[in-house]
């Protein structure tokens, strides 16, 4: 994981403290998740690790980079996500684990400063070093397969560049240290180039060009993104589409946080706000579809924002007010104070990515893995295609493709068939 702060912490932490049955993994769809399989007559209904065949939690074992050198332990007290008590239950598990030195440029999140830093001639040069450490941690770990999950900050916003369109103009911009090759798309094609699905968790574009897309498939490796999907975002794709269903109006969708984290402290340079900002305006509008809709959402005002607030933490507070409207234009309004936890969202997103891109690697799969786009605020795609934001078709198409992977009926809930 690049990355070893807020999120990767509070996930490897709470992994150790479920394989201790101290906690239970609520959030996690490979672990307490159901599929139906057949008819509803039938009622098959297993847990999804018992139907497909995940990695067992036992059989995991974590490593990263950061621009800090603090361990996992230290690293999430410092966080403050998780309390005292439970980390020291998990600290004989956790302190061993040390980061790797990272790859890193202020340029790009201007916020941090870390000495915790490889140095290196070329971007190319670092992409290899980056092999390298995989390597390392694959033989030193006896680990048959790994997967990379991105868990570091936000970078500055970027438009796709020239230099991001094929394989080859890409590892020639490496080699030239050209600015729109950012930290994380280093990471992205070290991943892929070592044969490691690869998911983002931030918006940067990372993967989500067409060398890497290009090299993924080359490579025969899965990738995924962008941008976990936790607080209000989820909240957007939860309550968006039951507006939609039910046809109901929308005027205005008012979005603000505060959040104190390192996160936070990033997001509070205007540069990487707006690579968050473009993540999260995106949603509604590929939801409610205003030019199929215009009566409803092609007068939509959306705004969002997000404030730094050292006091909140990893406790981000996320206020929504939503201005709707019903039956002959009549007004409403909902609003809504969400007061969540973003690490404790986004861990078990961490937990079903390491291990469905593992699943997707062993069934064969390559490229894209559109079916999880469950997890992301911005969902990677087809070029041609538009990316489907509505949670319950995302998590539709997540299961349909677990029944594909095993030879099962994939379900359309028509019925019909019952009443026949």
């Amino acid at each position: 994981m690049p990355g070893l702060g807020a999120v990767a912490t509070t996930f490897i932490a709470g992994v150790m403290a479920i394989r201790k049955e101290i906690e239970r993994p609520i959030g996690s769809l490979t672990q307490m998740g159901t599929i139906r399989l057949g008819k509803r007559t039938d009622k098959r209904f297993p847990l999804i690790k018992d139907f497909v065949e995940l990695t067992d939690l036992n059989e995991m074992v974590f490593g990263g980079w950061d621009i800090f050198d603090d361990n996992v332990y230290n690293s999430a007290l410092n966080a403050g996500v998780l309390n005292k008590d439970l980390l020291d239950e998990v600290k004989q598990e956790i302190e061993p684990i040390t980061p790797m030195k990272a790859v890193f440029d202020q340029n790009y999140v201007k916020k941090l400063h870390g000495e915790h830093v490889k140095k290196a001639d070329t971007k190319y040069d670092y992409a290899h070093m980056l092999i390298e450490d995989i390597q390392k941690f694959k033989a030193e770990n006896d680990c048959d397969r790994i997967a990379m999950i991105w868990c570091a900050s936000t970078e500055i916003f970027m438009k796709p560049n020239p230099v991001h369109e094929t394989i080859e103009s890409f590892e020639k911009a490496m080699k030239e240290n050209h600015p729109a090759i950012a930290p994380s798309m280093i990471y992205a094609y070290a991943s892929i180039a070592a044969g490691v699905p690869f998911a983002n968790g931030a918006p940067n574009l990372t993967v989500d060009i067409p060398a890497m897309v290009e090299f993924a498939r080359q490579e025969e490796v899965p990738i995924a993104g962008k941008d976990f999907k936790t607080g209000q975002t989820l909240m957007k794709t939860i309550l968006a589409p039951g507006f939609k269903a039910r046809l109901i109006g929308l005027n205005g969708w008012f979005s603000t946080n505060i959040l104190g984290n390192r996160d936070g402290e990033v997001l509070d340079d205007p540069e990487s706000f707006k690579t968050k900002e473009e993540s999260k305006l995106g949603v509604l509008e590929y939801i409610l579809q205003p030019e199929v809709y215009p009566d409803l959402y092609k007068n939509l005002y959306h705004k969002v924002r997000i404030n730094y607030y050292p006091p909140r933490g990893d406790n981000k507070e996320g206020w929504d007010n939503i201005d709707i409207f019903g039956w002959l234009g009549y007004p409403m309004q909902i609003k809504i104070d969400f007061l969540c936890r973003d690490s404790i969202l986004a861990a078990p997103i961490v937990l079903d990515l390491a291990l469905f891109l593992d699943l997707a690697q062993r069934s064969g799969m390559k490229g894209i893995q559109e079916w999880l786009s469950f997890y992301f605020k911005s969902p990677m795609c087809a070029p041609e295609l538009y990316p489907e934001h509505d949670l319950f078709i995302q998590l539709m198409k997540l299961k349909n493709t677990l029944r594909f992977i095993k030879g099962e009926d994939l379900i359309t809930h028509l019925g019909l068939e019952y009443y026949d």
